[in-house]
């Protein structure tokens, strides 16, 4: 008979007892079920007793939780919570240190459980934790049991951390700055102050106040990697809680005491040579050699949690350029238009001054809003023609604008100042500009100059590109967005030198450059050139690769051909068509696919082709028509007049049979190509050119051909090929067996849609153990 659903079946056990198999009715009060089980054990007051789960966290079980209890479930059960915390807490006052410490230790066991923990608050648990911690009698031990207690209780948010004393806050940040701590002790502590700071703003101060920056970099180069990640928490729950003028002073200062080092390199000190300042602090008693521990490079694997406030420490760093990433470039600003100067000076400083002297005020000004636009501004002819309905007396405030009352060098209608007035990037495109001017200057001179000497629709705009990138990286890195909670998605290359983000732009603009010239783009496809290098940067980064070096491997090994690779590569992986069993369906259908190739080749190749003769002197001045003969056997041409179709085939003089060609040549190897130079002109007729070679009498002749376009080429040579029984090779045989597969493969699963398709073949079942249920016809029933 089948249970009722609300019936699970359980076992319920306790020490020094057989166990007991229970059904367990959900709808019964859980009071009567522990009537029931105590009395099975001749237990009297079951009201002193509770449920617990047996595995886990040994959770009380409630009328709030028993729905978690599933068949087959293991229960224990135990003493109430209101009367274990009684005891424990008892057991907290003890005389006895051993006492204390088992106390501690099962409080520490039941703190997560929800029940458990009121009982302990309730009676004021958490005070007499407290006083344990302040007055620190034992520092080993019994004091991180009790640390660990206390946060295990505070977790639940039943007390807000708002509440502690600040006497209580000052003993624990006394246990952090000490020296020659219980190594148990101070993790607990650093995470008792997290919790603190990012809780309670003002204890965040206090906090913040008396616990100095280089204590917690002595934390982060110790070999407990517990200790690094609960100081690297309250680092970052400090900066969180920080201004951002705070922020920015603190970041700084760490810098500079080299916490980028102590968390990407392994440092060494020597025998007889002083420690670093920080380490100093805490190894006064040692001069042995010791071993600045990394955090990123570390022999054991980075956790979760480290890596997920390493990725806030890099957001709060880059979150720093949100301020300039929002400021707008301002015209009346004199230190922006000089750097707009600098940034022109460094390109174009030489031509600049050799074409400036001597020249008029007026002069220099078109000169300048040239050199601009050669960087990539958007600037406009300096001095257009005034409209002809303006007085004479306005034509110079026409002229002017706010930039000449400036005392500016360039006018308002050639004022680069514009293009970084959009926000974001802001004044963040400029610094990059600048940074790239200053410390990469033989690059950026190659970038600008290089881009000049193209025509004006095929060269990369430097200053359009850098804003476009800014904004490009700004996302990709998520400048300004706030923190997430539970993401570790760092790059550790970012902590691998000073000026992370403008070091990146600067390998990145040489990207956009180097992917624009493989592209041959032009300005219209400027949009299409930063969707390439975007995914180019996104994909690298998504690598993580470990230094700003071996990101400029990657990327620039992220051709743009390697990208048009990816894309169609994951395309077939979205459609299925690279599962397996596609693939099989696809090479069962290539050879019949191939023979329609074949066919429309020689079909092709029947309707014939006009053919232009060239003579020594590369004139293609005549004409010559050559098809194949409808049964396949021979080739037919002849000359043809210029203007006139193409003839009948049975009126062209000229007859080749297929069974006396030998082979077919093309390129450099074909006879009429060898004859002529190596000018630029004979390499295009040389990609065009192929050949026939047959027997005319004893000797061998050949017939040769330039096609007048790629696609005929690559249609004659396939069914020449075709004809003499040679596999079609061409490019176009290629896009066109692709395109025919795809077609085919999309119809064959017409039917199959939305039905996932294994990777693997079903397995076939064993055959039967006997064949009796084969019916034999010769026998014949009575």
């Amino acid at each position: 008979m089948v249970p009722p659903r609300n019936v699970v079946k359980i076992a319920v056990q306790m020490r020094d007892a057989i166990p007991q198999l229970i059904q367990l009715d959900q709808a019964k009060p859980l009071a009567a079920v522990l009537k029931e089980v105590c009395d099975a054990w001749s237990l009297p007051h079951s009201e002193r007793y509770a449920l617990q789960f047996a595995d886990g966290h040994r959770r009380y079980i409630t009328e709030n939780n028993r729905t978690e209890i599933k068949n087959g479930s293991i229960l224990c059960l135990s003493t109430a919570p209101d009367l274990e915390a009684e005891r424990l807490l008892r057991g907290l006052q003890s005389e006895s240190c051993e006492g204390r410490r088992e106390a501690l230790q099962h409080l520490v066991l039941l703190a997560p459980d929800m029940t458990f923990t009121r009982e302990v608050i309730s009676r004021d648990g958490l005070q007499r934790l407290g006083s344990i911690i302040e007055d620190g009698d034992d520092l080993g031990e019994v004091l991180a049991l009790a640390l660990r207690a206390f946060l295990e209780l505070m977790e639940h948010g039943v007390v807000s951390w708002e509440t502690l004393s600040i006497p209580f806050v000052r003993k624990v940040v006394c246990y952090v700055n000490m020296n020659l701590m219980d190594a148990s002790v101070q993790p607990l502590a650093l995470g008792l102050l997290e919790s603190v700071t990012l809780s309670s703003p003002a204890l965040g101060q206090l906090v913040k106040s008396e616990v100095p920056l280089d204590r917690l970099l002595v934390h982060l180069q110790v070999m407990n990697q517990q200790l690094q990640t609960k100081a690297m928490a309250l680092l970052t729950a400090l900066l969180q809680g920080a201004s951002a003028a705070e922020r920015k002073h603190m970041l700084d200062y760490l810098w500079q005491r080299n916490l980028r080092q102590f968390i990407y390199k392994v440092g060494r000190t020597r025998p007889g040579r002083p420690f670093p300042a920080p380490l100093l602090v805490a190894h006064t008693h040692t001069r042995e050699l010791a071993v600045l521990q990394n955090i990123i490079h570390s022999a054991v694997p980075l956790g979760d949690e480290m890596a997920h406030h390493l990725y806030v420490l890099q957001a709060l760093t880059l979150g720093l350029l949100e301020p300039r990433m929002r400021t707008p470039l301002d015209p009346y600003s004199q230190e922006q238009r000089e750097q707009l100067q600098a940034l022109r000076q460094a390109a174009f400083e030489p031509e600049g001054e050799s074409l400036g002297t001597g020249l008029s005020a007026d002069r220099r000004r078109s000169l300048c809003a040239r050199e601009f636009r050669k960087l990539g501004f958007s600037v406009s002819d300096p001095y257009p023609a005034p409209c002809p309905c303006l007085k004479p007396g306005l034509l110079l405030f026409q002229r002017a604008g706010p930039f000449l009352s400036c005392l500016s060098p360039f006018p308002q209608n050639s004022n680069p100042a514009q293009d970084l007035e959009r926000v974001p990037p802001g004044l963040l495109a400029l610094d990059n500009m600048l940074y790239f001017s200053r410390h990469a200057p033989s690059a950026y001179s190659r970038f600008v100059l290089e881009n000049s000497s193209r025509e004006d629709k095929h060269e990369c705009p430097f200053a359009r590109s850098s804003i476009q990138l800014t904004v490009l990286l700004c996302e990709l890195l998520h400048v300004g967005e706030p923190c997430s909670e539970t993401a570790q998605d760092f790059s550790p290359m970012f902590f691998g030198q000073d000026q992370s983000f403008h070091e990146l732009f600067c390998v990145s603009i040489q990207l956009l450059n180097k992917t624009w010239k493989e592209m041959r783009a032009t300005q219209e496809d400027f949009d299409k050139v930063t969707q390439v290098v975007r995914e180019q940067l996104a994909r690298t980064l998504a690598l993580k690769p470990s230094s700003l070096e071996l990101f400029r491997t990657k990327v620039n090994a992220l051709t743009y051909g390697e990208v048009l690779r990816l894309r169609q590569t994951e395309r077939l992986h979205q459609e299925g068509t690279l599962a397996p069993p596609i693939l099989e369906l696809r090479e069962k259908l290539k050879p019949e696919l191939m023979g329609l190739i074949r066919q429309q080749r020689l079909l092709r190749l029947c309707e014939g082709t006009l053919f232009r003769k060239i003579s020594s002197r590369r004139r293609q001045d005549k004409l010559w028509f050559c098809c194949l003969s409808p049964n396949h056997k021979v080739l037919q041409y002849g000359d043809v007049e210029e203007g006139v179709g193409p003839p009948a085939p049975e009126s062209l003089p000229e007859q080749l049979p297929v069974a006396d060609i030998r082979a077919l040549l093309t390129g450099k190897d074909c006879p009429h190509v060898r004859e002529k130079g190596s000018g630029k002109q004979n390499k295009d007729v040389c990609e065009l050119a192929f050949s026939v070679s047959y027997d005319h009498g004893e000797e061998e002749a050949y017939l040769n051909f330039v096609a007048p376009s790629k696609r005929e080429f690559h249609l004659w040579t396939d069914g020449l090929s075709a004809l003499l029984g040679s596999p079609m090779g061409s490019e176009q045989t290629r896009l066109d067996l692709e395109q025919l597969l795809t077609m085919e493969t999309k119809l064959r699963l017409l039917e199959l849609e939305n039905v996932p398709i294994p990777e693997q073949p079903p397995p076939v079942p064993p055959p039967p153990t006997n064949f009796n249920f084969c019916y034999d016809c010769s026998i014949t029933e009575p």
